[in-house]
C-alpha cells in the first residue's frame, strides 16, 4: 500500500493551492487525486476569474485580504503568471438602500484593513464608465485592488511548484472509498490502489458532498449552474474599466480579451449537475445589458462560445473550511458559493495552517467557517453574492 501524509481530493485551484501551501509550510508529502485526465475541467476552468474584497462579512473580507495581495505577487513569488489585473470592482447603486448597504459594508471592510475601498458619487461613476445609463444611478462603491485573474494559470502555477517540492499528482484517478477506524482516518481507496494516510482534504468542488459521504459525513454542498456569455470583439466601451455590478438586478460585466464577459444570477436556476449552456439565457442577459449600457444593444454574441459551470453552494454562501467533528483527519475546503477562485490562496493557507499548526491567522475566527457550524445553527450569511 502506498502512503501519503496528506491526500487532497480534487486537483482544481483550491486543491492545488492547499498542496503548495502545505509544501511551503514544510509538508512535502501530499498526494493530489484528480479524477479527470486534465485538471481544471470542473469549476476552475469555467470561472469568471473575478477577485474582490468588497464583502459583507469578516471571514470573506479577511480571506480576500490574504488572497488578492497573493495574486498580485504571484509571479514574483512562484515565478509563473496569475494574470492578475487590478482594474477594480464597481458596485452601482440605484436605491438609497443600496447605498446604505455599501456604506455599512465599507465600515467593516476598512476596520479590517481594506483602506483603498471608497464610495463614488454619481458623477464619478459616469466619469469611470461614461456609457452607463445613469438617470437612476445614486452612487456606488469602488475598490481598485479588486480585479481579475486567470484561474487556469494559477492552478498550473500551484501544481508546478507543489510538485517540484515533493507533492504528487494522480490524474485520471477516482477516490472510491475512505476508511475510518475509531473515528480516525486510516486510508483512502482509489482506482489506482489504496493509500494509507491520516489526513484527507476534500477539495472536490461541486462534488464535495459525494466525497464526504465516503467518510460517512453529511456535507451540505449543492451544485448550482452559472452561465457566462463572452461577446465578440467590441470597442464601444473602454477595456480598462472595472467589473461593473448593476445592483438593480445583479447583472455584471467585465472586459475580456477584445470583448466583454457578461453574467447574471438567474433566480429561476435550480440546483443540479447541469453543465450545458442554455441558449435562451442569452436574451435574458442581453436585455439587462442593453438597459444599463445602451450601446450594448449592438453586442454580437456567438452562443457556441458561451459556457456553463457549477457553483458549489453552502447553506449560508460561505466556505466550509476545517476539520469535521465526526472524523479526525478529514478536512473540508468546500462550499465557496462562487468565491473559490478568489479565495483559493487563503483557503490553501488556512487548511495548511490547520493541518500543520492547528491554527491560522488568516481569519480571526476560523471556527466560524468550520463544518460544525451547521449542527450548531451558527450560520454566517453573506449577502454580497454575485
Amino acid at each position: 500500500m502506498q502512503t501519503a501524509e496528506v491526500v487532497i481530493v480534487g486537483g482544481g485551484i483550491v486543491g492545488t493551492s492547499i498542496a503548495w501551501h502545505l509544501a511551503d509550510a514544510g509538508c512535502h508529502d501530499a498526494l493530489i487525486v484528480e479524477r479527470e485526465s486534465h485538471q481544471g475541467k470542473g469549476s476552475t476552468g469555467k470561472s469568471m476569474g473575478g477577485v474582490r474584497a468588497q464583502f459583507a462579512t469578516a471571514p470573506n473580507i479577511q480571506m480576500s485580504l490574504y488572497s488578492i495581495p497573493f495574486y498580485a505577487a504571484f509571479e514574483e513569488r512562484l515565478g509563473l503568471p496569475s494574470e492578475y489585473r487590478g482594474q477594480g470592482y464597481l458596485f452601482v447603486a440605484t436605491k438609497q438602500a443600496h447605498l446604505d448597504y455599501l456604506e455599512t459594508n465599507q465600515r467593516l471592510q476598512k476596520s479590517l484593513g481594506l483602506q483603498q475601498v471608497r464610495m463614488l458619487t454619481r458623477e464619478e461613476i459616469i466619469a469611470t464608465v461614461p456609457q452607463l445609463r445613469s438617470d437612476d444611478i445614486l452612487g456606488g462603491s469602488f475598490c481598485p485592488t479588486d480585479g481579475f485573474v486567470d484561474p487556469y494559470s494559477v492552478m498550473v502555477g500551484f501544481t508546478t511548484r507543489a510538485c517540484e517540492q515533493g507533492a504528487k499528482l494522480w490524474r485520471s484517478t477516482e477516490v472510491t472509498g475512505i476508511t475510518v477506524e475509531d473515528g480516525k482516518l486510516s486510508s483512502v481507496a482509489t482506482s489506482r490502489g489504496p493509500v494509507s494516510t491520516r489526513v484527507v482534504v476534500n477539495a472536490a468542488g461541486p462534488w464535495a458532498a459525494q466525497v464526504a459521504a465516503l467518510a460517512g459525513i453529511d456535507l451540505p454542498v449543492e451544485p448550482l449552474r452559472r452561465q457566462l456569455i463572452p461577446t465578440e470583439p467590441f470597442d464601444g466601451v473602454s477595456h480598462a474599466i472595472p467589473m461593473v455590478i448593476d445592483m438593480t438586478n445583479g447583472f455584471h460585466f467585465r472586459p475580456e480579451s477584445l470583448g466583454f464577459l457578461l453574467a447574471w444570477n438567474d433566480p429561476e436556476e435550480t440546483t443540479g449537475y447541469k453543465t450545458d449552456f442554455e441558449p435562451s439565457f442569452i436574451e435574458k442577459v442581453l436585455v439587462r445589458a442593453a438597459d444599463r449600457v445602451p450601446c450594448f444593444e449592438n453586442l454580437a454574441v456567438n452562443p457556441k462560445r458561451a459556457w456553463a459551470g457549477l457553483y458549489e453552494m453552502s447553506p449560508d454562501h460561505h466556505a466550509i473550511i476545517g476539520e469535521t467533528p465526526e472524523v479526525q483527519g478529514f478536512f473540508c475546503a468546500n462550499g465557496f458559493s462562487g468565491h473559490g477562485v478568489m479565495h483559493a490562496p487563503a483557503s490553501g493557507k488556512i487548511v495548511a495552517d490547520l493541518i500543520v499548526h492547528g491554527k491560522t491567522e488568516v481569519v480571526s475566527e476560523v471556527e466560524a467557517l468550520g463544518p460544525a457550524r451547521f449542527a450548531r445553527g451558527a450560520l454566517l450569511h453573506e449577502t454580497a453574492v454575485l
